[in-house]
């Protein structure tokens, strides 16, 4: 992009005076969340490490004005960056969902450093382009980590919104009354509440059954009326939900919940998609969420049809061996397994970009267990004071005993002003969505191999002359193959059902022939060929994942002949033939 000269020369003035000094190199460490400064100065790093693989594009700018960063990774050796296919991946496209930068932040560090010393490694990079923005909601990631929150919140679009209809914007956010830099929850003994303590552990409530009486009653999260009309936290963020308000398959709010006012009325999601749609080479997007331990595929509504059989041929391709890769992730369809979505951002892709699409739900809280292994397990081994064997209990073990009692607020006196004498506790905003640190290494490697694998699936054509025969007086057969040794096609089938983009060309042609016919080979040992009513030296084609075409020429004349092979999405190809 024009942005970018401009940026890398001015990059490093702007943060220097900016942010506070970080222990940032490379290789970076993935045993911690990096905030966004942080982040960005991470990328900056990288960048820095690796000019000749690298560059550092300046996107745009968020509704707050903080910039959006890209990093581009590509040999220059094997050809200008949008010369190759394109590897599309972004994270954090919600606030709250951090853990989706490290792992895009993590792809690009392992890319780059093991760029020379593993041979799987330094081939993805010389064959791909990779296109990388660890942070999409910039503001939302800021706003995660420098404010109090759940682990919930901070998730949309920073766009102000009148929520309670008073004529004031985000005026009853939550408030953190305990300044422990968490919202957690607010309860209230009352006898006849709705809650009653857990036997087996008082920092848990358990529903009280019909006619029983309770302990508890629930007040919701941490918060105060702030804007004095008997409500609380009734208007904080406004929601515009960044993975609805995309230019395919829009809904309006009524329809979709968080789809805004119009499609891209997102500032920094404008700029994103202007940054995809300028690099038509992109064949495979990845975009991290959590969570939930899924890799989700379009369409998105049922009302969208199935894609068409050769594309899912793919889908499951990609999605099953995703799944082994990442053991305890469901390669799933988005609206049969789980709810139906408009204005989705890989509907955008895949139907726009022409793009393979996946997105990859993060983490799963059954991973955080505290028991033992039900082989060796035997029978009332458990006993009444460790607590029932179920996962909620489980989680509070693993709070105590693995992550040291950090992901859960132990309950604490507090006189609310309106409430009068309530407690807070609860899961602190680093739990329930996102892995404790000492289990993020292996999120991030297990879920960029998962890219890395599909980034080994692009397409790589191998052109090659399978004969030339002379049928007459200056007349010459010639049978070319296109071969793809990949499980990506050159074309998504669904791109050529929305005659969406353009096919790959394969032209033949030189200074003294002509060429008489030309088509497709049906059959080589009946010389069977379909040929073209016009213009037979150009071919209009798509080459099939793990496939080929073959095409026959009948050409008259003498001399050199070139054949070109052209694509959007992979390599372009050349052969010189002499006849």
């Amino acid at each position: 992009m024009k942005k970018s000269i401009i940026f890398i020369v001015a990059f490093g003035l702007m943060f220097s005076g900016s942010l506070p000094a970080q222990d940032i190199k490379v290789p970076l460490r993935f045993d911690r969340y990096y905030t966004y400064e942080q982040l960005v100065e991470a990328m900056q790093a990288l960048h820095q490490a690796y000019p000749g693989m690298t560059t550092l594009d300046l996107v745009g700018y968020s509704e707050e004005n903080r910039a959006i960063y890209a990093l581009t990774i590509s040999n220059p050796a094997t050809g200008e960056h949008m010369s190759k296919p394109g590897v599309y991946v972004d994270g954090n496209i919600h606030g709250n969902e951090v853990q989706a930068g490290e792992v895009c932040l993590y792809l690009a560090n392992r890319l780059l450093t093991g760029y020379g010393e593993n041979e799987q490694i330094t081939s993805l990079v010389d064959k791909n382009s990779f296109y990388i923005i660890p942070v999409v909601n910039v503001d939302g990631r800021y706003h995660f980590f420098a404010d109090a929150n759940t682990a919930s919140s901070s998730r949309s679009i920073r766009r102000p919104k009148d929520d309670d209809r008073d004529g004031l914007f985000d005026e009853d956010f939550y408030d953190d009354l305990d300044g422990d830099g968490n919202i957690c929850d607010m309860r209230k003994r009352d006898p006849n509440g709705t809650h009653r303590t857990d036997p087996y552990d008082p920092r848990l409530m358990v529903r009280v059954e019909p006619g029983e009486k309770g302990d508890w009653i629930l007040l919701g999260r941490e918060g105060i009326d702030n804007d004095g009309d008997g409500r609380i936290n009734e208007d904080t963020e406004g929601y515009v939900d960044p993975n609805r308000n995309w230019g395919y398959n829009w809904a309006p709010n009524y329809v979709q919940s968080g789809a805004g006012y119009y499609p891209l009325s997102g500032t920094g999601l404008k700029a994103i998609a202007n940054y995809i749609l300028e690099r038509p080479n992109v064949i495979m997007v990845w975009a991290f969420h959590n969570s939930g331990g899924m890799y989700l595929r379009g369409p998105s509504t049922k009302e969208e049809g199935e894609f068409p059989s050769g594309d899912l041929n793919v889908y499951d391709y990609l999605g099953e061996n995703s799944e082994m890769i990442t053991p305890g992730y469901q390669y799933l369809l988005v609206w049969k397994d789980l709810y139906s979505t408009f204005g989705d951002f890989t509907g955008f892709t895949t139907n726009i970009i022409g793009s393979y699409g996946f997105v990859g739900e993060l983490f799963q809280s059954s991973t955080e267990t505290y028991a033992l292994n039900e082989d060796l397990k035997k029978p009332g081994e458990r006993s009444r004071e460790e607590g029932p064997d179920d996962a909620n209990h489980q989680r509070m073990q693993f709070n105590d005993h693995v992550a040291q009692g950090e992901l859960f607020k132990e309950w604490t006196p507090f006189n609310h002003p309106v409430y009068g004498e309530i407690e807070i506790g609860g899961w602190t905003k680093m739990s329930s969505r996102l892995p404790h640190p000492f289990m993020l290494q292996d999120l991030v490697h297990r879920n960029a191999s998962a890219v890395i694998f599909s980034a080994g699936q692009t397409p790589e054509i191998k052109m090659e002359l399978m004969s030339k025969e002379k049928i007459g007086k200056n007349l010459y057969q010639v049978r070319i193959r296109l071969l793809n040794d990949f499980a990506i096609p050159t074309l998504t089938y669904q791109s050529m059902k929305n005659k969406s983009h353009r096919q790959d060309i394969l032209k033949v042609d030189g200074p003294s022939i002509q060429v008489v016919a030309g088509g497709e080979l049906v059959d080589a040992h009946m010389n069977q060929a379909v040929y073209k009513e016009y213009k037979p030296q150009i071919q209009f084609i798509q080459v099939p994942g793990f496939g080929k075409r073959e095409y026959q020429f009948l050409i008259s004349g003498k001399g050199q002949v070139k054949v070109n092979y052209s694509s959007l999405k992979a390599k372009d190809q050349s052969l010189e033939i002499t006849l």
